[in-house]
C-alpha cells in the first residue's frame, strides 16, 4: 500500500512564517512567542513514523505547506497518515483532512469537524457539558474585551486554540484578580487569539491513550503526572516549562507513572469518561485525553487530543507511546495499529491478513464484559 505521511515539520512551518502571516499577527517590534513551533514535528519523529510505516508499506513524505494539495493530487496515495498540525487558526488541524476529503483520499485519524472542535477548547467543553461529562467551569475572554468579573479563583489561563502546553506557563495559575487580568492580557498579546479561563482543579492529573473506534476501543494503561516530583516551588501543572525545559532527554523529569497507581474504582471511572468522550466527539483511530480530579475526587476532562504527540524515544516522555509500550506495543506496532484501524473504517484490508500482526485488546465503552482476549 502507498501511504503519504503528512507532517508539519519545525523547519517547514518556520519557513511559512513570512511577511504574509507575520504582518497580520505581530507588529514590527514583536516576534512570535518562543513556543510557537512547539506542536510542529521534529525530524526525529518524522523519520521514526516513516520507518515504522516502511516496514510494511511504500511511504511518501509530504510537508503540510501550500504545495500539499498538488502533491496529494499528483501522487494519489492509498492512505494518508496524518500528523500535520499546521500553525494558524482554530481550524488548522483540519486543513489536511479537508484536502483529503476533497480529493477522496482515505486518511488516518479524526475528521475535520472533530479536529476543529477539539482544538477550540470552549466548543469541546460545551459538547461535553451537554452530555454531562465532567469538565471545569470556564470563561472566554476575547481580544479587547474586559475580563469577566465572576471568574472563580484560583483559575488557570490558556490560549483557546493551542496544544502541547503552548501558552501554559508556570504562572498560568492565578489566585488574585490582578494576576488574572495581567496574565490574560499577556497571553492575548503573545498568541493573538482568545483565552480560556478555567476554574483550577486541585487534584491528581492523568492522561489516557486510546486506540480504535467506537464501539471497539482499546484504552491504554493510564499515565499519572505526579506534580510532587516537579522542581521545588513549581505550580502543580504540566506546564510548558515542565514539558520542554525542565524535562530533557539528558535529564528526564521522572514525573510519569504508568500504569497509574489508582484504585480499581477510579480506574473504571476514568475509563468510562474517556470512552464516552471518544463517543460523543466521534474520535477516530487514536487519541490522548487529559483529565484532572476535582476537590471531590471526580475525574474531569481537561483536553482532548485527537492528534496526539508521538515522540519516539522513551526518554522523550511522550505519553501516548509511553502508555502503548506499557500495553506491550513497540513504536512501530503503535503506528501500524493506527493504519489498521483506518483501513478497517474504510473497509480496506490493510494488514488484517498479516498472520504476524498483533491482535489488539479491545475495551468497549468501558464495559469489562465486552473486552476481547488479552494480548
Amino acid at each position: 500500500m502507498k501511504i503519504a505521511l503528512l507532517f508539519s515539520s519545525k523547519a517547514g512551518m518556520a519557513a511559512s512564517l513570512d511577511h504574509r502571516y507575520c504582518d497580520d499577527k505581530w507588529e514590527d517590534e514583536e516576534e512570535p512567542p518562543l513556543d510557537f513551533l512547539a506542536e510542529c514535528d521534529s525530524d526525529e519523529t518524522i523519520s521514526a513514523v516513516r520507518d515504522a510505516l516502511r516496514t510494511r508499506h511504500e511511504v511518501l513524505l509530504i510537508e503540510s505547506d501550500e504545495n500539499a494539495f498538488e502533491r496529494l493530487k499528483e501522487s494519489r496515495p492509498d492512505l494518508v497518515f496524518n500528523i500535520a498540525e499546521r500553525l494558524f487558526g482554530p481550524n488548522r488541524e483540519s486543513h489536511i483532512p479537508t484536502l483529503c476529503e476533497i480529493l477522496e483520499i482515505p486518511y488516518t485519524g479524526s475528521d475535520p469537524l472533530t479536529l476543529s472542535l477539539c482544538l477550540d477548547k470552549s466548543r469541546a467543553k460545551e459538547i461535553l457539558s451537554y452530555h454531562k461529562i465532567p469538565n471545569a467551569k470556564f470563561w472566554i475572554v476575547e481580544p479587547g474585551a474586559a475580563v469577566p468579573g465572576d471568574i472563580e479563583l484560583p483559575a488557570i489561563i490558556k490560549p483557546l486554540y493551542e496544544g502541547s502546553s503552548k501558552g501554559i506557563k508556570d504562572n498560568s495559575v492565578v489566585e488574585t484578580r490582578g494576576d488574572l487580568c495581567a496574565r490574560v492580557q499577556e497571553v492575548i498579546s503573545l498568541y493573538k487569539e482568545p483565552v480560556i479561563v478555567e476554574r483550577f482543579l486541585p487534584g491528581r492529573e492523568f492522561t489516557v491513550g486510546v486506540l480504535g473506534n467506537d464501539p471497539r476501543l482499546e484504552i491504554l494503561p493510564i499515565v499519572e503526572i505526579d506534580h510532587g516530583l516537579l522542581p521545588e516551588g513549581a505550580r502543580p501543572i504540566y506546564s510548558y516549562e515542565a514539558k520542554w525545559i525542565w524535562d530533557t532527554p539528558e535529564r528526564p523529569l521522572e514525573i510519569f507513572k504508568c500504569p497509574a497507581r489508582i484504585s480499581s474504582k477510579l480506574k473504571s471511572r476514568i475509563e468510562d469518561i474517556v470512552a464516552k468522550t471518544c463517543r460523543v466527539l466521534r474520535i477516530r483511530d487514536w487519541c490522548r485525553i487529559d483529565l484532572r480530579l476535582d476537590e471531590r475526587g471526580e475525574p474531569n476532562i481537561l483536553e482532548v487530543n485527537p492528534l496526539p504527540g508521538i515522540l519516539p524515544k522513551p526518554e522523550d516522555n511522550s505519553c501516548l507511546p509511553k502508555a502503548a509500550r506499557t500495553a506491550g506495543y513497540s513504536y512501530t506496532e503503535l503506528i501500524l495499529r493506527v493504519v489498521d484501524e483506518a483501513c478497517a473504517r474504510y473497509g480496506r484490508t490493510g494488514d488484517a491478513g498479516n498472520p504476524g500482526a498483533k491482535k489488539p485488546r479491545i475495551k468497549n465503552g468501558g464495559d469489562p464484559a465486552l473486552c476481547g482476549p488479552a494480548r
